[in-house]
């Protein structure tokens, strides 16, 4: 009995010292991290994803920069980095049989998911502990920041191994100074992509959103003053209505609701469910659901500011139906869009394409609770002359 009291005391001391030894090694590393070294080339940006909440260590002390980085860790760290936006009021449900809704990465596949960041393998798996490839990563981030363009910079030496489905991704992850390849110019696209290789990544794309100014957007044609404005939309939940309200009362313009004629219910929108409604519309390029009412006298209006809801990446196909109903030709449409995260630019390029003549303004994306000053300070940036709009 005695020799079984040392032996428990002998092993508590043990614990106690090999603990206090991995936290005086992680403080001697001046990371905080026992496993990251000041010198290490993704030091500052393990510190800088753990100070600014977008990822957190594998342990109490630890970062493990060389693990895989999984599918469900990333669209966490990306759920985080748009501020985890609630999800009270949205119908997703937890269709993928691989994410339980009580797991620690659910809300960030279902945001992504919802607002077509990351799509699953199928419509019950989405492989949240698979690790994610270089190819694939820059693909989900370059839909994250919303599909931007690309000019076609420098190659790398296995361009040709890079998927066509990624090959803009990479380009503009190289263009943007986000990625710069793994020695000898090669860019690896079928490698794994580490904790450490995604933490350098994520500092230096959201520190260019922080620090760096977006552009200033090219002028535009504006129309003549004293032109009549409509602003039209389509709300299936009141976010899209709400700042279509705050535009109304902005420019003194007309008001017009897209009504479907057939209304949508919630088990419509249950986006959770492949065969609801609105994934089926949204699936078929040739659907055009019917709308009840029309614009009385649409010739006398020369502005029109188009609103809806993000659904999938895309406008609903009702807006379709809206825009190839009437002659915008001679007129400018100035968009707009409700989503979560999901930039407008991607559903826009589809729309300007079913008003021949007509000329779109670029758009803006707002969140369903935006202001009406946050919506006024963009309608400003427009420097559309209106006449009316005070």
């Amino acid at each position: 009995m005695r020799n079984l009291k040392r032996m428990a005391a002998f092993l508590t001391a043990l614990i106690l010292c090999l603990g206090l030894s991995v936290t005086a090694f992680a403080a001697e590393t001046g990371t905080g991290f026992s496993d990251v070294e000041a010198g290490d080339w993704y030091a500052e940006a393990a510190v800088y994803c753990r100070d600014n909440g977008l990822m957190a260590g594998t342990g109490e002390s630890t970062f493990s920069p060389d693990t895989p980085m999984t599918r469900g860790m990333l669209v966490t760290v990306l759920y985080r980095l748009a501020g985890s936006p609630s999800q009270e009021h949205e119908n997703l449900g937890y269709p993928f049989a691989d994410v339980p809704g009580d797991s620690w990465y659910a809300d960030g596949v279902y945001w992504t998911r919802l607002n077509g960041v990351v799509s699953g393998y199928s419509n019950s798996a989405f492989g949240p502990n698979d690790p994610l490839t270089r190819e694939q990563l820059a693909t989900i981030l370059w839909r994250y920041a919303g599909s931007p363009a690309v000019g076609g910079g420098a190659s790398f030496a296995d361009e040709s191994d890079i998927a066509s489905w990624a090959a803009s991704a990479v380009d503009w992850a190289q263009e943007s100074g986000y990625v710069s390849g793994v020695g000898g110019n090669r860019f690896d696209p079928d490698g794994t992509a580490t904790r450490a290789q995604v933490a350098v990544i994520l500092m230096r794309y959201d520190q260019a959103q922080t620090e760096e100014p977006s552009p200033e957007p090219a002028p535009e044609p504006t129309p003549e003053a004293g032109t009549d404005v409509l602003v039209a939309y389509f709300s299936a939940t009141g976010n899209t209505e709400n700042i279509a309200e705050h535009l109304v009362s902005i420019l003194d313009a007309d008001l017009y609701e897209i009504v479907p004629q057939v209304p949508y219910t919630s088990e419509d929108l249950d986006y959770s469910n492949s065969d609801c409604r609105a994934n089926q519309e949204q699936n078929d390029p040739t659907t055009r659901p019917a709308i009840s009412g029309s614009v009385e006298n649409m010739e006398d209006y020369e502005v029109i500011f188009l609103g809806y809801p993000i659904w999938w990446g895309d406008a609903p196909k009702i807006i379709s139906t809206f825009l190839e109903t009437y002659d915008f030709d001679g007129k400018t449409i100035v968009p707009f869009c409700t989503s979560g995260s999901s930039s407008i630019g991607g559903s826009v390029s589809d729309l300007e394409a079913l008003t021949d003549g007509a000329t779109w303004l670029e758009g803006q994306r707002f969140s369903g609770s935006a202001s009406q000053e946050t919506v006024s300070q963009w309608v400003d940036s427009l420097g559309l002359d209106l006449g009316q709009a005070a």
